[in-house]
């Protein structure tokens, strides 16, 4: 579990892909405690494992299903990403519950200012803007930011200054692609109104049962 609190910023070393599977190497500089063999770490809000450490870089294997639905797919050699830890017990919980398994992927739009805020505006698939709702928590590349507003095929976030300068959105253009994990809660909250809709006894069924004439 993650909180959408970025820890580091860090770079990819090195990408190799084969058929079904491949690996992805990662430097991000020390860490205290030191990172350890079979620990889950957010790239990019993608949850992987740390399947080896040689020096200072990690190496994490990494599903073809990963690279063909995040945005790792597109990603180089040289790569600025968004890195964090697994939140342990007792740890300060600053964002929201981040599971770490996106959702899928959207596209900036557009890129504004209120202010001395960016006001990011994120197209996305009716399935993810179906679980995402004006002052709910979204992830945007692992981010946890809360959304400000909700349209027909988009949504809109503000990011203030100290975010954007040290998160990987400080190099973000308009049209790139951006991960996107919704809220786990309200995913929790929309399977049990679906599951209690699916659920209804109708008076069809009722007669059916020779409850009603």
């Amino acid at each position: 579990m993650f909180t959408g609190i970025i820890q580091k910023i860090g770079g990819i070393v090195a990408l190799q892909r084969s058929s079904g599977a491949g690996r992805l190497a990662l430097k991000a500089g020390a860490w205290t405690p030191p990172v350890a063999l079979g620990e889950s770490i957010a790239i990019e809000g993608i949850c992987l494992t740390v399947a080896e450490i040689s020096s200072a870089i990690l190496w994490f294997d990494v599903l073809e299903e990963t690279f063909a639905k995040t945005t790792l797919g597109h990603k180089k050699i040289g790569a600025v990403v968004n890195v964090e830890r697994a939140v342990r017990a007792g740890d300060f919980l600053g964002g929201h519950i981040v599971s770490g398994h996106v959702d899928g992927v959207g596209r900036i739009q557009a890129i504004g200012r209120a202010g001395a805020d960016r006001v990011v505006e994120v197209t996305c698939g009716a399935e993810i803007l179906q679980g995402v709702v004006p002052k709910g928590s979204i992830a945007l590349n692992g981010i946890s930011l809360t959304v400000v507003a909700v349209k027909p095929t988009a949504f809109t976030v503000h990011i203030i200054p100290h975010t954007w300068a040290n998160t990987s959105l400080c190099s973000a253009r308009v049209g790139d692609a951006v991960n996107l994990e919704t809220d786990l809660l309200g995913k929790y909250v929309e399977h049990q109104l679906a599951a209690r809709e699916k659920s209804k006894v109708t008076p069809e069924q009722l007669r059916a049962a020779g409850f009603m004439d």
